[in-house]
Order: structure tokens, then sequence, then C-alpha cells
């Protein structure tokens, strides 16, 4: 306990606590900026299980953010990078790196037997369907998201509304750190608050950060929390995202991309409509329409387009995020 002492001096802690974070078994999705600073917190607690999903190679354009790596990890797969840091760190936290990008198809292997999720990816088209998951199994979740100096972390599901009840719908631009840049302190300040979060969910302290969202403003200096504990699901089912393993072959497939931006489609024989064109297209009046874009946004309105037209089985792939083969 000599590595642990100074935190389980706290009342709220103590060593019933320290078995408890022990026993914790967590989700992390995605090692980048967010990453980095939440698994070294977490695996330096204690917490006896880490699962991590990142399929991304690191670069030397994320060490200013990501700072789990070095110039030395360059090239190689940051899940296990951050596998080997973590190690380490903390021999006592036992790591399992999965060098995957996590999809609706694989969703249910990556929940198996975990206590509590924390969503670092920081990509709508994962945490949507990342929540809905969550909520089916009564699972917390506590993600997050920054971009430029600005950012928020909330905790959701399990005793709480989902992502969904605070944000029903699709933001209305796909800008993210590659696009619009971020600042290394602003993430690793949310990264951090993540991680108290999980820890304090997974030590059941009061009041609890699930139903709570912290936004944060590096701009302005600006901080501000509420509780959304009693913001309602919403009540119209959702159009899920799903990936190209969830096709089946009687799926009308709607590429919303153009040959120049994609010349090759998630799947053959697909329906090219651009966005402008869907309301001269006749949709089938049997089977699933699926929609296709970069990152779900223009799919997203598309849906909304064809429900209003009566339309009512309908999935989205946002194809930027697929998995690679």
């Amino acid at each position: 306990m000599n590595r642990y002492q100074r935190q389980t001096m706290l009342p709220e802690i103590g060593e019933s606590g320290q078995r408890r974070l022990a026993q914790a078994r967590v989700l992390v999705v995605g090692a980048g900026g967010l990453g980095s600073t939440l698994l070294s917190q977490l695996a330096g607690v204690g917490v006896g299980y880490l699962r991590i999903y990142d399929d991304d190679r690191v670069e030397e354009h994320n060490l200013h953010r990501q700072t789990l790596f070095t110039m030395q990890d360059i090239g190689q797969p940051k899940a296990a990078c951050a596998r080997r840091a973590l190690n380490a760190l903390n021999p006592e936290c036992r790591v399992e790196s999965v060098a995957k990008r996590l999809s609706a198809s694989t969703l249910a292997a990556a929940l198996c037997d975990i206590d509590i999720v924390v969503d670092a990816a920081d990509n709508f088209a994962i945490t949507w369907p990342l929540s809905d998951a969550c909520q089916a199994r009564g699972v917390p979740l506590i993600a997050a998201s920054v971009l430029g100096r600005r950012g928020y972390v909330g905790g959701f599901c399990a005793t709480a509304p989902s992502y969904r009840a605070v944000f029903p719908h699709l933001p209305t631009c796909a800008a993210n750190c590659n696009t619009a840049g971020v600042m290394g302190p602003a993430v690793a300040a949310i990264g951090a608050l993540q991680a108290q979060m999980a820890l304090s969910t997974v030590l059941g302290l009061t009041p609890s950060p699930l139903g709570c969202m912290v936004n944060c403003d590096f701009v302005n200096w600006h901080f501000t929390c509420f509780r959304f504990d009693d913001a309602p699901e919403p009540t119209e089912a959702a159009v899920p995202f799903i990936d190209v393993q969830m096709l089946t072959a009687e799926d009308c497939i709607v590429e919303l991309r153009s040959h120049e931006e994609a010349p090759k489609s998630v799947a053959p024989g697909v329906n090219r409509i651009l966005p402008l064109q869907l309301a001269e297209w006749q949709p089938p009046q049997a089977g699933r329409i699926v929609l296709v874009c970069a990152s779900g946004i223009r799919a997203g309105r598309a849906a909304a387009e064809l429900k209003a037209r009566g339309c009512q089985h309908l999935a989205i792939i946002a194809a930027d995020y697929l998995p690679t083969p």
C-alpha cells in the first residue's frame, strides 16, 4: 500500500476504496490526447484492469498533447505503446491493448465484463453508439470533447440519462483536432477531469458525477457545471450508426459522397445520390436504407429528410471512422 498511501489517507477512499479501485475493470476508447492523461491517472491510482481500444499510430504532431508517448514511439501502434508505458508506471495494473477502432459491430466484445467506460475518442460517430450500448447494459459512460481551448466532460448512462438525452442532434460540422487545432494543456485538463469522474464513479462518491456536465473555456477562463439528472430521453427512435460488417444483402445503400470525394464506396452496388438530389429520389418501399457519408453529418441530415417522408428503417455509416479492413 506504500504506492497509494497518500490517497488512502482520504476518509472517502481508505483501504476499502483502494480495493474497489483494484477490482475495477475500465474500458478506455482512444489513447490520444485525452487518453494519454486519463490512462496514466487511472493506472497511477491503482485501477486493476484497463482495456484500451485505438487503431492509430503515434505521429510526431501528436506529441505536444499525447504525453504518454515519446519520440521513440513514432510509427508504432498507440495501444501497444500505451500498454508499455502504463506497465512501466504501475505493474500492478493489468492492461489489455486492442489495436482496433471501436465500431458498432465490436461493441459487445469491447464491453464484456466492463464496469465503466471512458470515451476518449472525441468522435460523435463513436460516442452515440457507445452511449446506446452503455445505456442498454446499465454501464456508466464518462465522455469528453475538446477543440481549440474549449471542451466539456460529462457522466452519462447507468443511473443518469444517456448522451443522446443531452445531445439529441448531430453537430453541424465535423471539425476536430486535425482540422481545427487544439492546445495540449486544455486536452490534459479535460482528460484529468475524465479520470476524476471515472474514479469517483467507481468509488461511489457523492454527489455522483453521473448526470453532471462540466464545461471548460480556457479562452475566457470561464468554467460552468450543471446537472442533467432529469433530462428526458428522446422519444423518437434514433437512427443507429452501423459499420460494414452489419450490412445485409437486403439493404439499400445510398452513397451521399460524389465519385470525386469517394471513388470507392463502402460496398458494391450502392446508389450514388448527392444530398441535393435526395428530394427527387424515390426510396424503396421495403428494406433498410443505409446512408453513407464521411463523418455522418450529411447522412444524419438525409435521414431526417427521409423520416419526414415516411421512411422509418434507416441507418448511418460514417465512412471516415470505419475500422481498417
